[in-house]
């Protein structure tokens, strides 16, 4: 078995998130510089079991593509060609920094650490690869 590993896909920062080997629960794993993305990935995959990926993909809230768009899927196209076996998918990911302010919020996190881009990153991820993992339950 194998888990599922999600992306929230920035500029200067992607957030990562995977679930446990049971596909049960999914958590932040790291946060890493865009440039150094593909060398993370290709360490992690060679040392854990992965069966998909889940690229949150970046909408404005009309539903069009956000200045984000083409250089995520310009990222998927590089990564897909590396890992071919490994079955890649995108994700709406509109409003998963909302929500991951609104978690440290709720989670009672002081202001300065509500101010961590890398965590926003991070729990962003893990709100794609939890909503992921919801619609999949439900189809």
């Amino acid at each position: 078995m194998g888990r599922i590993l999600s992306i929230d896909y920035g500029k200067k920062r992607c957030g990562i998130a995977v679930t446990d080997p049971l596909k049960i629960i999914p958590g932040g794993l790291a946060t890493v510089d865009t440039s150094a993305l593909m060398a993370f990935l290709d360490d992690y995959l060679r040392r854990e079991t992965v069966e998909r990926i889940v690229v949150g993909e970046p909408r404005q809230n009309n539903g069009e593509p956000s200045e984000n768009y083409a250089r995520v899927k310009s990222w998927a196209g590089q990564f897909r060609k590396l890992h071919p076996d490994i079955p890649l998918e995108f994700y709406d990911e509109r409003f998963t920094s909302v929500l991951a302010h609104r978690a440290m919020l709720d989670g009672g996190l002081k202001k300065k650490a509500r101010q961590n881009k890398s965590l926003v990153d991070e729990i962003s991820a893990t709100i794609i690869l939890q909503d992921y993992m919801n619609s999949s339950l439900n189809s």
